[in-house]
């Protein structure tokens, strides 16, 4: 029987780029979210040869794709310019504020973790379009350099503590007035004068 003849291996183009610290903010998504961004600037053929590892984009294509390959790695290289710009998307600053969507959303809206604008995209597969906020890079940094995310969560935990003692506050008074009296019965929130549930459901001891 002759000698079954080894396949032939063919040699491999590769080049690296290791993303930088101030580009990822030592997130994981965010340089996935990089990779993306990297591979919807090259063609079709080339998108799947360049991945991700340990923080560095590889791009590894056959050698007989070699022009291919330079062309690729020339619109890789450019694109990377000036990358530690490229505005955060939802997924991204969540991670790498370790913070839940409600959160997002809430400080969004509150207007503490600012907008950078908003950006549309069609998703693989969805007919409908979808819009999103997206954020600076930098204040996102000042942020994490500040544990900003934790004076914020005190602050709300406190807004939530005094909005439930309005609640219970004004739950009294609705049912002082329903049973005719003219205060709640607690000695230090009833100064017994005539009026006061009035008074005070005006909102003027607020």
């Amino acid at each position: 029987m002759a000698p079954r003849k080894k396949p032939i291996t063919e040699l491999m183009l590769t080049q690296e780029w290791a993303l930088p610290s101030a580009a990822t903010l030592g997130s994981s998504v965010r340089a996935k979210g990089i990779l993306l961004e990297m591979r919807a600037r090259l063609p079709l053929a080339m998108r799947k040869k360049l991945d991700i590892a340990a923080g560095t984009l590889a791009l590894v294509v056959p050698q007989s794709q070699a022009t291919a390959f330079r062309a690729a790695a020339d619109i890789v290289t450019e694109g990377l310019v000036g990358i530690e710009n490229l505005p955060v998307i939802p997924r991204e600053i969540e991670d790498i504020l370790t913070i839940k969507t409600a959160e997002r959303h809430r400080w969004l809206k509150d207007g503490r973790l600012p907008s950078a604008g908003t950006r549309t995209v069609k998703l693989r597969g969805r007919a409908k379009k979808i819009t999103f906020h997206v954020f600076e890079p930098r204040v996102v940094q000042d942020l994490l350099d500040n544990d900003q995310i934790d004076a914020w969560r005190e602050q709300d935990a406190e807004t939530r503590r005094e909005n439930r003692q309005r609640a219970v506050w004004k739950a009294k008074l609705v049912r002082a007035e329903k049973s005719a009296r003219t205060t709640p019965s607690d000695d230090d929130e009833n100064p017994g004068l005539a009026g006061w549930a009035e008074f005070a459901r005006d909102g003027l001891l607020r």
